[in-house]
């Protein structure tokens, strides 16, 4: 198909594209399959902190090398690190790229929320004119897509044929060249311990920016005297709190999410505090953090395996070993427990400070 140089079209046009196809509806961008420096530091970021959120491209229709009327239609979600993988992925390939507009979530939990969905692909497809783009009727969709999309509404409203690819992008090329036919593997999704601990910095990035209001609460608590607030007792006694504050955050978003294959039980909620219950035995008993007396040991046994536990349970959403029903019953029955037990912990460490003040 005839191209059209990048500086005739756009001035604004993104970076990683490399000039536009015509079409009879109009150009459409053609995508680079390389990887910029930007890329990699935008992948970087999105897997850091909220910037994923806004870290998308504009839905619509793409080509990567030089598509024709009879290349296969890849779709995909306007995630941006998502539409990375996927044209990273189709290198030497000649294909089209259906990008729906998924509000910059991931495939997999769009499909969950609706956004990757029936209707939206069925607009897309329709707003592109896709039936004048190709000659063929098919549609190849990533398979962790597949809860969120009605194969047969979508035949039935479009025409196009939904057929459910590899579940890894890397794939895709071997299941082209096999007649677009998946091997067993090519369905396994198998979350290994390298893929829980790329998405660890999600749970610990927000976990780590309530730290510092945990932080504040214990020297307040340590520090308060019938005299004022002093800063001697609030870091002495508030020291090894702070410390296993610590431990119960890298528990619930780094050790939990790391070993979950080998904690015992299904519940996310579990797992994570018979890990935090094990890290903070170990922290006390190695000296890592030292405490006196039975109320304040009562109160951190009851609290920060309750905190790691709660955090592990924020997990849910980003494995396979749950499902969204799952994770509504989990937090059901967690939720009232984890403010049970803040409760408890609140009074054992107003006894103990009455117990200071020689009011008890």
């Amino acid at each position: 198909m005839k191209s059209i140089p990048l500086a005739f079209v756009k001035r604004e046009a993104p970076p990683w594209t490399t000039g536009t196809i015509a079409l009879p509806n109009g150009p459409v961008y053609r995508v680079s399959p390389d990887w910029s420096r930007a890329d990699f530091w935008g992948m970087v970021k999105s897997r850091t902190g909220a910037f994923r959120m806004n870290y998308s491209v504009p839905p619509g229709l793409y080509a990567i090398g030089d598509p024709a009327k009879e290349s296969e239609v890849f779709v995909t979600a306007n995630y941006k690190l998502t539409f990375d993988i996927l044209r990273r992925e189709l290198k030497d390939l000649d294909a089209w790229i259906l990008v729906l507009d998924t509000k910059s979530i991931n495939v997999w939990c769009a499909a969950g929320k609706g956004t990757f969905g029936t209707e939206e692909l069925i607009r897309r497809v329709s707003s592109v004119k896709l039936d004048q783009v190709v000659s063929h009727r098919r549609l190849i969709l990533p398979q962790l897509g597949a809860v969120g999309v009605s194969s047969g509404e979508v035949q039935k409203r479009t025409g196009f044929r939904v057929s459910y690819g590899p579940v890894e992008a890397s794939d895709i090329p071997a299941y082209l060249a096999a007649g677009c036919r998946k091997t067993p593997e090519m369905s396994l999704m198998k979350f290994t311990l390298s893929d829980r601990l790329v998405l660890t910095p999600m749970e610990l990035n927000p976990a780590m920016k309530k730290f510092p209001w945990i932080a504040a609460a214990i020297l307040l608590v340590f520090g308060l005297q019938p005299s004022g607030i002093l800063f001697r007792p609030a870091w002495s006694n508030g020291l090894p709190f702070l410390v296993l504050a610590l431990v119960a955050l890298v528990s619930g978003a780094l050790v939990t999410p790391a070993l979950l294959p080998f904690i015992p039980f299904r519940s996310f909620a579990v797992k994570g505090w018979i890990v935090g219950l094990l890290l903070i035995f170990l922290a006390l008993t190695s000296g890592l953090a030292t405490v006196q007396g039975p109320l304040l040991v009562a109160a951190i046994y009851a609290l920060f395996p309750a905190l790691s536990s709660y955090i592990a349970l924020q997990f849910t959403g980003a494995t396979t070993f749950t499902g969204m029903t799952g994770v509504k019953k989990e937090l059901k029955f967690a939720l009232p427990i984890y403010i049970t037990i803040a409760g408890a912990a609140l009074v054992l460490l107003a006894l103990f400070k009455l117990k200071e003040w020689g009011l008890v």
